[in-house]
């Protein structure tokens, strides 16, 4: 999942249940009223949102090429009367400016809009009608509830204090032709200036979550990403003489049983690393030695001096496997996305505004999950926090996992992630 809703906002520590404090003096409005308030738009909108939802589901983009979505998120914006539309961010993304009427800090709201080059095989009314592109990983539920956010601020704008910035980025799961990811691009062009926020919040459909629930964890909560291509060089010949020539085959597969030694045998255990291998090929015909071997593969770690070490142990052990063999090699080792670190500060501030949301007894701490998130190249930037929406229901039979043919989500979290992102929101442009 290089995947979620985001949230960029004013670091402004408040204590438990005084969301709105001031702004409910200034407004008339007790932050009891302004809790009622979101949810009752959570609710009123929940329709609307789905439908949004199913028709951006319908219609899925991969990363860079969102312009579909990003025409129907521009368009809603201007209606809702946002004070600023940019279109072209980062290439297809779009970021909205709405000024509260009270003063406060910045605030800003992340979705990404980017699909998955996977087939849809679920029979659902809204099923993808484009060929082989499905919204596997939620991001459609991620832009729909952010527009509903978008519209509960515009509708509360009155006792709104400050601004809040949305911001819908291209191509999380990064670039198809192989270039940055889309948060790098974003950056690029909006370096988190102008508006300039002082803190990032960020939310992601969970399927391994049953819906009503919110996950979150404090410090490491997603690994980094890296990935790596690497080519054993050889020298082909006949595959009846290979004493004449030097065969990549068995040095490759020398390479990738010795992959498996780093994180099991080289990396702390308190630190948790996968080194995988995803692809690997060479030769040309059954009777020919190749000349070559190119094995593609991620490095997934929580710890953040985890790829350098990867990166280092990999180059040492290529060198040794390749030099006893006569190969050589080639090694492209391309880090795309650091951990996904969540602030222990605004953790804890942010957990009453969750509990108000949804109940403490919803609010969870699962395993952090070693897939990554471009989120947290924000995150390297200002102080962050992520979290995760349920989404699973056995009972209607959405169980299966991102990234799947036959992914999807139970629809009624869609009100539940419009209610806690807004809660989470004002609770810190509230001072």
């Amino acid at each position: 999942m290089q995947s979620r809703m985001i949230l960029i906002v004013g670091l402004t520590l408040v204590t438990a249940g005084v969301v709105g404090s001031q702004a409910g003096a200034q407004s008339g409005r007790t932050p009891e009223d302004l809790r009622a308030r979101v949810d009752a738009l959570a609710t009123e909108l929940h329709p609307a949102i789905i439908e949004i939802r199913r028709d951006i589901h319908r219609n899925p983009e991969l990363g860079f090429r969102e312009t579909r979505t990003a025409a129907l998120v521009a368009d809603r914006l201007r209606a809702l009367k946002f004070d600023e539309v940019r279109t072209g961010v980062g290439g297809t993304g779009v970021v909205g400016v709405l000024k509260g009427a009270r003063p406060g800090p910045v605030v800003a709201v992340r979705a990404d809009m980017d699909a998955l080059p996977v087939p849809e095989l679920i029979d659902v009314p809204y099923k993808s009608i484009v060929p082989n592109v499905k919204h596997a990983c939620g991001h459609d539920g991620h832009t729909a509830m952010a527009l509903g956010v978008a519209e509960i601020f515009a509708r509360m704008r009155v006792d709104l204090p400050g601004t809040v910035v949305f911001l819908f980025q291209p191509a999380e799961e990064g670039d198809p032709d192989g270039g940055p990811t889309g948060a790098l691009k974003v950056l690029d062009d909006w370096p988190l200036t102008n508006p300039t926020p002082a803190a990032i919040f960020g939310l992601h459909v969970m399927p391994t979550l049953h819906v009503g629930k919110i996950g979150y964890n404090s410090g490491g909560a997603m690994a980094s990403a890296d990935r790596f291509t690497i080519k054993i060089i050889g020298k082909s010949t006949h595959g009846a003489m290979p004493h004449t020539g030097i065969d990549p085959v068995p040095i490759a597969a020398q390479v990738v049983e010795a992959l498996q030694m780093i994180p099991a045998r080289q990396i702390d255990a308190q630190k948790p690393t996968v080194v995988s291998v995803g692809t690997i090929s060479g030769g040309s015909r059954f009777n020919i030695i190749a000349d070559s071997v190119t094995m593609t593969g991620t490095v997934r770690s929580l710890s953040e001096d985890g790829p350098s070490t990867v990166k280092a142990k990999m180059t040492q052990l290529l060198q040794g496997i390749t030099s006893a063999s006569g190969a050589t090699f080639e090694l492209e080792y391309v880090e795309t996305a650091p951990v996904t670190f969540n602030n222990p500060a605004l953790v804890t501030a942010s957990l009453p505004a969750l509990e108000a949301a949804v109940g403490a007894e919803n609010l969870v701490s699962p395993p952090a999950q070693m897939v990554a998130e471009d989120f947290a190249f924000y995150q390297k930037k200002i102080p962050g926090f992520y979290f995760f929406l349920g989404v699973a229901n056995p009972d209607k039979g959405i169980t299966a996992m991102w990234h799947t043919e036959y992914f999807d989500i139970d629809e009624d979290a869609l009100r539940i992630g419009m209610k806690a992102m807004a809660s989470v929101v004002l609770q810190y442009l509230s001072r």
